[in-house]
């Protein structure tokens, strides 16, 4: 606070004073001890006038002497079921446990699933209650209206009580306190107490509803626990993590300075690039970490995780933040499992695929960006779903039987439409795609949010009209696997007694699903890595809560850690090896095929390649334009490892005979096809002609008496026969030259 001291004497004094008996309130407030077996409710534990405003020469001065209270976590699911209580409901897909901040109803509403509470009346009586289980200091309510129909809140009261019986309103002077709600059903509305009360139950009382309307909501509590020094409330499952690590949500000029700092800390193995531009200009960066980064060693496989191409999906972004981080820190302190895949691996990190969107979130805050500002980019296009739809073109090709003779069964080529420049591609899609074609990427990862499941391809159902169906890919055995291995290690993913994020309980199929059966979308970035690139992705849908209190940073690191670290050495599992040609060299391009399984892979510009299998024999082929092709049995061990499966083929006679001719400017003449034809047609009439000018003059005679030549005996015979006199005269000349041509030699 400055004073300027061109103030009287007397002034300054008066602003001094009223700056003490503030302080001497928030003290005196604070150091309330507050008995847990009372039943008296404790309110208003700090007055209205704690916040301060004085006005000197027009500069405001703002003092606020109590702290911001992150959220509870009814969003977040720290606050079950059993905590959430409703004085009536319409039916018990409208319950209080659907009243949670962002909860989203299900593709069709039905008794189970619905995007909110909703009372049985509509009239002022109604509340919606959450039980803290503890003494809390409660600082603001969060509020939204039904997700799935027109129906919100327009004003409402809220309460608090110690014992669920004896209820005070919060009052503004000698009358109640009524907050604003919500003008429309997704935008949330932030409401802070003007000042905190302590309590261990809170209630809203809607007071008004949209006039066309239900009492319908979605909410959110802010409030600090109190001190428990003695451990009087338990907080279950509470997780606590030893990793010193940086747990805050970081801009995107942070976000450059932190990778900074990590480089800086680790120059040997990490290195920082980017790979484009967003729409407003902002670099999307990613940092490389490898024994020898800014080099592709042969037989080195190379991992992606990509996060934040919806901007709004907060959570992946710091994850992968603060997973470079600890790789970092646990290289420096010899923690061998991180040496042997920082040695063994060429690992990328790109932590914001759409920083437009990012900053739109985070500019207005963790609980107020709702479900989807920030989710597109800056010119409204979704990232994850904005790649070409290579499945319906290799689908019509299996079905015209295309494959393999007219095209192959992997690298699927884009159409032209989609690489002009009129096409709905964002920058951030075409930025994305040239690091997947310039990487050999082998395994990928996209973290996002809202949702606790790995997915995995195809992500478009076959069926035309079908929202949902299972289709596999031809490796579909692979990915299940790869999915199970992050949701397996996620410490909440695979839990049968955790809560459903929103409407579908994920932890009963292992905490995986097919992309297709769980909602259709085409042109999503798992299926064209997998149809475009060698490399295989899968999404990792990381929590409940997009975007994060930065208090539930450190919870969510510990819930992701390990499935983030065993998942990435998962890229070491199936079979690798070189192709060369018999003089040892590398050949790129070449088609490794596995018997059995519709798609093939190609090797990278040295001709090293990485094929993921599960555990088994194989037969595998390799071959390349020009080159005879081979096959040997590779198997695959259940120790993590790739198996060693190199090949030697060589070249083809007549791909040696091109290279001859190449080589002494002898290239065969190449011609259009209806020309050649036409040279084809003059050829045989001229071979036609040559025939029957040999003909006649070995004959000597006539074509039209040829036939008199030939024995009587023959004659008579080919006569009786009915042959045409065209017939006779070529049977007479083949008996002809059969006789004489021995003879002209």
């Amino acid at each position: 606070i400055s004073i300027e001291m061109k103030h009287s004497h007397g002034e300054r004094r008066l602003f001094l004073l009223l700056l003490h008996i503030c302080r001497s309130q928030m003290l005196k407030a604070l150091e309330t001890n507050i008995n847990p077996d009372s039943d008296a409710i404790v309110h208003n534990v700090l007055p209205v006038s704690y916040l301060m405003t004085q006005h000197y020469d027009n500069r405001a001065i703002c003092l606020s002497l109590h702290p911001e209270c992150p959220p509870i976590g009814l969003e977040t699911l720290k606050i079950d079921d059993f905590q959430l209580h409703a004085s009536s409901t319409k039916r018990y897909g409208l319950g209080a446990h659907r009243g949670r901040l962002n909860i989203q109803a299900g593709l069709y509403e039905d008794d189970l699933y619905d995007g909110a509470w909703c009372a049985g009346r509509n009239d002022p009586l109604q509340w919606f209650e959450v039980d803290a289980r503890r003494l809390t200091r409660f600082t603001g309510v969060i509020t939204q209206g039904r997700s799935s129909l027109c129906d919100w809140v327009t004003s409402y009261k809220v309460m608090v009580s110690n014992d669920s019986h004896s209820w005070v309103t919060l009052k503004n002077g000698s009358e109640d306190l009524i907050f604003l709600g919500n003008r429309e059903k997704e935008i949330p509305v932030r409401n802070i107490f003007p000042s905190p009360v302590v309590a261990r139950y809170i209630r809203v009382n809607p007071c008004s509803w949209f006039h066309s309307g239900s009492i319908c909501m979605r909410v959110e509590i802010l409030g600090c626990p109190l001190p428990d020094p003695n451990n009087y409330y338990h907080r279950r499952n509470e997780v606590i993590t030893t990793d010193d690590l940086d747990f805050k949500h970081h801009g995107y000029k942070e976000m450059r300075q932190f990778m900074k700092v990590v480089n800086e800390l680790c120059p040997n193995i990490t290195r920082i690039y980017n790979i484009g531009k967003s729409q407003n200009g902002l670099k999307l960066y990613a940092i490389e970490i490898s024994d020898n980064p800014g080099e592709h060693e042969v037989g080195e496989p190379e991992f992606r995780y990509t996060a934040g191409s919806h901007g709004n999906e907060v959570l992946g972004r710091e994850l992968l933040l603060l997973l470079m981080q600890f790789m970092c820190l646990e290289y420096l302190s010899g923690n061998q499992r991180i040496r042997h895949l920082v040695e063994e691996t060429r690992i990328h990190l790109l932590p914001s695929v759409n920083p437009d969107g990012y900053e739109k979130a985070f500019e207005v805050g963790s609980e107020l960006s709702g479900w989807s500002l920030g989710r597109w980019t800056n010119d409204g296009i979704d990232i994850h779903h904005n790649f070409p739809d290579l499945n319906s073109m290799l689908w019509e090709a299996e079905s015209k039987k295309w494959i393999p003779r007219k095209m192959a069964n992997h690298h699927v080529s884009i159409p032209e439409w989609y690489q002009s420049e009129n096409a709905s591609v964002a920058l951030e899609t075409r930025a994305l795609i040239a690091w997947m074609e310039k990487m050999p990427f082998v395994l990928g990862g996209n973290l996002q949010g809202g949702e606790l499941v790995v997915t995995f391809p195809y992500d478009r159902t076959r069926s035309q009209g079908v929202a949902r169906e299972q289709t596999p890919t031809p490796d579909d055995h692979v990915f299940r696997w790869l999915a199970f291995s992050y949701a397996s290690t996620h410490r909440l993913m695979t839990d049968a007694n955790r809560r459903a994020c929103h409407t579908e309980d994920f932890a009963k199929e292992d905490g995986t699903i097919n992309g297709a059966s769980w909602h259709t979308a085409a042109g999503s970035m798992n299926d064209f890595s997998y149809l475009h690139t060698n490399s295989f992705e899968l999404s990792m849908y990381v929590g409940c809560d997009k975007f994060p209190h930065e208090s539930e940073l450190p919870e969510e690191w510990e819930n992701n850690r390990e499935s983030l670290l065993v998942f990435m050495e998962q890229v070491h599992r199936g079979i690798k090896g070189v192709v060369r040609d018999l003089q040892g060299r590398g050949i790129a391009n070449a088609v490794i095929s596995v018997e059995g399984i519709n798609h093939d892979i190609r090797t990278a510009a040295d001709g090293d390649y990485w094929r993921l299998l599960n555990p088994g024999e194989y037969k595998v082929t390799a071959r390349a334009e020009g080159y005879s092709f081979t096959s040997k049995k590779c198997e695959v061990g259940y120790k993590m490892g790739a198996t060693r499966c190199d090949f030697t083929i060589g070249r083809t006679n007549l791909s040696r005979i091109r290279e001859i001719m190449e080589k002494f400017n002898k290239q065969p003449i190449k011609l259009p096809v209806r020309q050649l034809q036409a040279r084809r047609s003059r050829e045989r009439e001229r071979r036609i002609r040559t025939d029957r000018d040999i003909l006649l003059s070995a004959f000597s005679v006539p074509w039209e008496v040829l036939p008199s030549y030939s024995p009587p005996g023959q004659q008579r015979m080919l006569r009786s026969s009915g042959s045409s006199p065209i017939d006779i005269t070529v049977m007479c000349a083949m008996i002809f030259l059969e006789k004489a041509l021995p003879r002209a030699e």
